[in-house]
């Protein structure tokens, strides 16, 4: 692999984690001012239909890594494109359907229907747009929207509450929607600039689409497991231990656990998938070979200095930051630093093995991690009954995959070796 274009992935991947941790600021920031003048129950509403919206649409995610994949393979854009504009069609319309419904009736949120609708609808462009860059490959358009995305809701959330007096819930609900619009504007603009894509048109199914689609329904299913492990542990803790443990977990460990994801496992998925991709269909192992052992270091340096952070201080850090009946949280957050290492790894060897595409292997070995860390918590069970064996059950959960996926690595270097 040339240093040129080892160093521009190197580039692009430190300026997505600066990027994703000026987001984490200001957004948390954002979240800290909220709490100090917006009613808790207000609060407490924006966040669960946020939430519920959310995950309807996260299932698409799934798409972006098959796009990637499909469109570094076959380079047919205009089929991945409409294909995936269809798909996401049927999905807002299902949410549309049958969450908003659901929000309404079932949830009783006092949310306008028009507000509801527009978050769909604004979050659908937003994931539309988003799923471009990936498949194209514009980093650092990728990277501005990353930040960008706080900063418009700020901006016209203060428009809103402070200068057309409107009230905290609803300048909420419109910061998100205009923001989202806002941002989808920018991406398509920025996009066009240097890629078009084909109108909207039907699609003649060939087995390559037909693949595509297959490999976005086995993506998306992954998405849901990889998501499920962390529900998990909100389930089990929920069963097995107190309240205060389950506030621990809710209110320190797990956002602990998304930021530290979102610097440093995420932009693997959006940097150097692309790139092992692209590399796959070339040939080029060398390149891969540049690019695992760059990577393998810099997750040894972010996983020791993240876990002698934690060794160190983590006790100190939450007593800082929480009130004093937050502090039986530190020693959980020593512990999943010990094994977060691990995370990184497993998502650069699952990155490589949907660049060979074979998903459902990966999704296969998403599940063995589940099923491994439900069968660690109950063993665990047996020997203690501290809350600290949610998260150990957690990193077996990932030291299984990572054997999976390292297996599974290995021979995929054999076949290309045998080629």
């Amino acid at each position: 692999m040339s240093q040129d274009s080892l160093g521009e992935l190197k580039r692009v991947f430190i300026s997505g984690i600066g990027a994703t941790l000026l987001s984490i600021a200001l957004g948390y920031g954002f979240k800290i001012a909220l709490a100090s003048f917006v009613a808790k129950e207000s609060l407490a509403v924006y966040h669960t239909v946020v939430d519920v919206i959310s995950l309807s649409l996260i299932l698409m995610t799934g798409f972006r890594t098959s796009m990637v994949v499909s469109y570094a393979r076959t380079r047919n854009d205009k089929d991945i494109i409409n294909l995936f504009r269809y798909s996401l069609i049927v999905m807002v319309l299902l949410t549309w359907g049958l969450v908003l419904p659901y929000i309404k009736h079932k949830l009783n949120m006092d949310v306008a229907y028009w507000q509801l609708v527009g978050i769909i609808l604004s979050m659908g462009l937003k994931v539309y747009f988003t799923n471009q860059l990936a498949m194209y490959r514009l980093y650092d358009i990728s990277n501005r929207v990353t930040w960008l995305d706080p900063v418009s809701q700020i901006l016209l959330f203060s428009l809103g509450y402070l200068v057309l007096d409107m009230a905290p819930l609803s300048a909420l609900f419109h910061s998100l929607i205009l923001g989202n619009l806002v941002l989808a504007a920018y991406m398509f603009t920025a996009r066009r600039q240097q890629i078009s894509t084909h109108p909207l048109q039907s699609v003649n199914l060939s087995a390559d689409l037909k693949n595509f689609m297959q490999k976005s329904v086995t993506a998306s299913l992954e998405t849901g497991a990889s998501i499920m492990m962390i529900y998990l542990m909100v389930l089990l803790t929920i069963r097995y231990f107190s309240v205060d443990e389950l506030g621990d977990f809710q209110v320190v460990v797990r956002p602990v656990i998304t930021y530290i994801t979102l610097l440093f496992v995420f932009p693997i998925y959006r940097f150097v998938l692309p790139e092992l991709s692209k590399h796959v269909r070339d040939g080029n192992y060398i390149a891969i070979g540049d690019i695992k052992r760059t990577l393998y270091r810099f997750t040894a340096l972010v996983s020791v200095m993240f876990f002698l952070l934690m060794l160190g201080f983590a006790d100190t850090l939450v007593a800082w930051l929480y009130p004093q009946d937050y502090q039986g949280s530190a020693i959980v957050l020593t512990h999943f630093a010990s094994f977060f290492g691990l995370m990184m790894l497993n998502a650069y060897q699952l990155a490589f093995i949907k660049a060979h595409d074979c998903f459902n292997q990966s999704l296969l070995i998403r599940i063995g991690g589940l099923v491994a860390m439900v069968i660690a918590f109950f063993l665990l069970r047996e020997y203690s009954n501290n809350v600290v064996s949610v998260i150990l059950a957690l990193g077996a959960g990932y030291l299984v995959m990572f054997l999976q996926s390292l297996y599974v690595e290995q021979q995929l270097l054999k076949q290309h070796a045998n080629g």
